[in-house]
C-alpha cells in the first residue's frame, strides 16, 4: 500500500482536527472526497468504468466469456478478479512491489462480490453443469491517494451496471446435443441487476474517532482500519480488519454502525448518476485521455 511520511506535528494537527470533526481538507469524519464516475470508457470490453476519488484513479474493465460452472455450484456463473497495481500510481509498485497488494485486493473483492447475496449468479448459468458466463473483472490502479477499496468497489459496480452480455440461443443439433449461438446484434443483450451489489466502506481509526475515505496522511495516523461491504439495504456482506493496531469492542460497534449508515447512503446517488449517464446515450460527452 502506498504510504507517506508524516511528522509528529502534522499527526497532532490531524488528530486534533478529527477529534473536532474537521479534517485537514474541510470534510467531516463521514464525508467522501469529490468523486467522478464515467462508464463505457474502454471499447474492447463488455463493460467498463473509470472512477476518480480525490487523486485516486481506478479503471475497471469486464470481459464476458462462456466457461464451465464450478462443481460445487453447477447452476451458477462466477466472477474472476485481477488487480494490476500500475507503477505509475506510486513508485512503491515498481517491479513486483504491487503484486502482494494486488492479490490482497483480489481476495477481498472475491469475498465481497462473488456470492449470491451480491449478484444473481444463477442468471449467469446457460446450461447447468455444462456452460455458464464467466465475468473477468480487471482492475487497474492508475493513481493512488488512499482509500483504494472504496474506489475500486464503486468502479466495479459501475462497470457491472454498464456490462452487456450477448443473448444466448440454445438449439439441438443433428446428434441430439446442444448447440449454443450468440446473438450478433449488439442491442440484443442481457443486463445485470446490480441493485444488491455492495459498495465497500473503509473506516480508519484515528485517535479516539474514525474517518471515512482517509487520505494517505490520515492513513499514516491510523492504527487500524475496518473494511465493510454494504448493500443498499444496509446489509453487511463482508468485513475485514487491517492494520497492526487493535480495535476494542466499542470501537468496532461504532465503526460498524457508521459503515452501514455511510454505505447505505452511497447507493442511491450512485445508481441515480449511472442511470442519468446511460439515458444520455450517444449524446454523452466523453472527456479525458480515454475519450
Amino acid at each position: 500500500m502506498a504510504t507517506v511520511q508524516v511528522s509528529e506535528a502534522e499527526k497532532v494537527y490531524i488528530l486534533h482536527g478529527i477529534r473536532d470533526d474537521l479534517r485537514v481538507d474541510g470534510r467531516g469524519c463521514e464525508d467522501y472526497r469529490h468523486m467522478e464516475i464515467e462508464t463505457d470508457v474502454v471499447s474492447n470490453t463488455d463493460g467498463s468504468s473509470k472512477v476518480t476519488l480525490g487523486h485516486t484513479v481506478v479503471l475497471v474493465g469486464i470481459k464476458t466469456e462462456i466457461g464451465k460452472p464450478r462443481p460445487m455450484v453447477p447452476d451458477e456463473g462466477y466472477l474472476d478478479f485481477f488487480v494490476d497495481c500500475s507503477a505509475n500510481a506510486t513508485p512503491e509498485f515498481e517491479g513486483r512491489g504491487g503484486e502482494e497488494l494486488g492479490t490482497e485486493l483480489s481476495n477481498t473483492l472475491y469475498r465481497a462480490f462473488n456470492n449470491k447475496h451480491s449478484l444473481d449468479l444463477k442468471s449467469l448459468c446457460i446450461s447447468p453443469g455444462e456452460h455458464c458466463w464467466v465475468l473477468y473483472v480487471d482492475v487497474l490502479l492508475l493513481q493512488c491517494d488512499g482509500n483504494l477499496y472504496d474506489a475500486i468497489s464503486i468502479a466495479i459496480k459501475a462497470a457491472l451496471f454498464n456490462t452487456k452480455i450477448p443473448r444466448v440461443h440454445i438449439s439441438a443439433d443433428d446428434e441430439g446435443g446442444r448447440e449454443i449461438e450468440l446473438s450478433d446484434d449488439p442491442y440484443d443483450c442481457v443486463r445485470l441487476n446490480v441493485e444488491n451489489v455492495p459498495c465497500i466502506v473503509t473506516l480508519c481509526k484515528v485517535g479516539h474517532r474514525h474517518v471515512v475515505d482517509a487520505t494517505l496522511q490520515e492513513k499514516a495516523c491510523s492504527v487500524a482500519s475496518l473494511i465493510m461491504s454494504v448493500t443498499h439495504r444496509g446489509t453487511v456482506t463482508c468485513t475485514r480488519k487491517v492494520g497492526g493496531g487493535s480495535l476494542d469492542p466499542e470501537s468496532i460497534f461504532e465503526m460498524t454502525e457508521a459503515g452501514k449508515r455511510v454505505g447505505k447512503a452511497l447507493h442511491a446517488p450512485l445508481m441515480k448518476l449511472l442511470q442519468q449517464e446511460e439515458s444520455l446515450g450517444r449524446k454523452k460527452q466523453k472527456v479525458g485521455f480515454l475519450s
